[in-house]
């Protein structure tokens, strides 16, 4: 029985407030208790809800939406949730806060005029790639795609396209706060990619780079 099925009414028979099975919904439903497997009919409402705007950003772009949540709900930033645009369904985090007087980091959804956000089911990552042959002294840059919850992590070996690189350092984004540093640069230390601000690798296939 899925949670959506299932509401905590007040039971007759046992005298006090028990979870109940829906089995016929509307505003007079038909529950049963889920501990005493008595049926009865009771009224119930529709909890109150805020409408509130929202800003889904990815990769340069930008979708309007909005969610529909508890009017106490909080929005912060870093927090994440799903939201449905015209492009998909997607994992979003918070990134702003806009109120009536400015921009927060946090608030609740009857005081929030919009929240910003950026999708993080799948991102894109900038990369910065250092040279190993010795011929050239210009690094370059390059941006890959991958699942948010893909992790990179310093010293290992990564491969996109034709590329191969050694991750060296990663620096890690201002809208999170789930990791002890702001750069990993030290062995075995990991980044989510919907975490990377940049990744740095050092470049493995020394051809690539010969300018023979």
């Amino acid at each position: 029985m899925s949670e959506t099925s299932r509401v905590p009414v007040d039971c007759p028979a046992c005298g006090t407030e028990t979870v109940h099975e829906l089995l016929n919904p509307g505003g007079h439903a038909t529950v049963r208790c889920t501990a005493c497997d008595h049926t009865h009919k009771t009224e119930l409402t529709e909890p109150e809800t805020e409408t509130v705007n929202v800003i889904v950003s990815q990769d340069g772009e930008s979708w309007p939406t909005t969610t529909e949540v508890a009017p106490d709900h909080e929005f912060a930033v870093g927090d994440e949730f799903v939201a449905e645009t015209s492009a998909a369904i997607q994992q979003v985090r918070v990134t702003d806060v806009e109120v009536e007087k400015g921009r927060e980091e946090s608030a609740t959804a009857e005081a929030a005029v919009t929240v910003w956000t950026r999708a993080v089911d799948n991102v894109g990552v900038a990369v910065t790639i250092h040279p190993n042959d010795g011929r050239h002294r210009e690094n370059r840059s390059e941006k890959i795609y991958v699942p948010g919850d893909k992790e990179f992590a310093v010293g290992a070996t990564e491969r996109f396209g034709e590329e191969e690189i050694e991750v060296v350092g990663i620096h890690v984004r201002d809208d999170t706060d789930g990791y002890s540093f702001d750069k990993a640069d030290i062995d075995g230390q990991s980044v989510f990619a919907k975490d990377v601000k940049r990744l740095f690798g050092r470049d493995q296939i020394t051809s690539a780079w010969s300018g023979w």
